[in-house]
């Protein structure tokens, strides 16, 4: 048995499910919402580049990914996955995380972190979860952060970014013991009472 094999995951209104071609559409549909694609710190593929994003997450030996998609129409609402999976040490982690537009902000990112920290920490005993992002991409820095992960430092010249230049890359984790700490966070947050703007 592998050490991550394919789940679903769900909870408040948000399901994940292992991302496959039947998803086309949908997650075409999420990038259109806010043009994701133009972002310069993301990995959103163009429309035209979704089928083979899915086959190449598909195809890639150590990573797991999943469509995020609302629960009761079954909407794909974005993608995030496991990856850089190291089996020997227990480690994942988490990454390739783009929601539409119309989705961030709301509870969605918070739900599929607690469903993927849970079944990290909790089924698969997962000694550390890691994190990676451009480090201009300052919106997602900060998700992070939130999310209670520590930085771990910065590797400079790490990736090239779909424009050709070369990133660095800031790299933040969460260990095991922290856990309890950071669960608890991200459910006061998510049970908190929101305030229309």
């Amino acid at each position: 048995m592998a050490f991550v094999e394919p789940v679903t995951l769900e909870a408040r209104g948000v399901r994940l499910l292992p991302l496959e071609l039947a998803h086309e559409a949908g997650l075409k549909a999420a990038a259109a919402d806010g043009e994701l694609w133009k972002l310069r710190v993301t990995s959103v593929p163009e429309p035209h580049e979704t089928r083979a994003y899915i086959e190449t997450a598909l195809q890639t030996g150590n990573r797991l990914a999943f469509a995020v998609t609302h629960a009761d129409s079954g909407k794909v609402l974005g993608t995030s996955s496991f990856h850089d999976i190291v089996p020997a040490i227990k480690r994942v982690e988490i990454g390739y995380t783009w929601y539409a537009a119309s989705s961030q902000r709301t509870h969605v990112n918070t739900t599929a972190k607690l469903l993927l920290l849970t079944h990290a920490f909790e089924t698969l005993a997962c000694h550390v979860v890691g994190w990676r992002t451009d480090n201009f991409n300052f919106a997602s820095q900060r998700a992070i952060e939130r999310l209670g992960a520590k930085k771990d430092g910065v590797i400079r010249g790490h990736a090239l970014r779909r424009d050709g230049t070369i990133r660095d890359t800031v790299m933040y984790s969460l260990r095991a013991g922290e856990w309890p700490e950071v669960k608890a966070q991200l459910l006061y947050l998510l049970n908190r009472p929101r305030h229309a703007d």
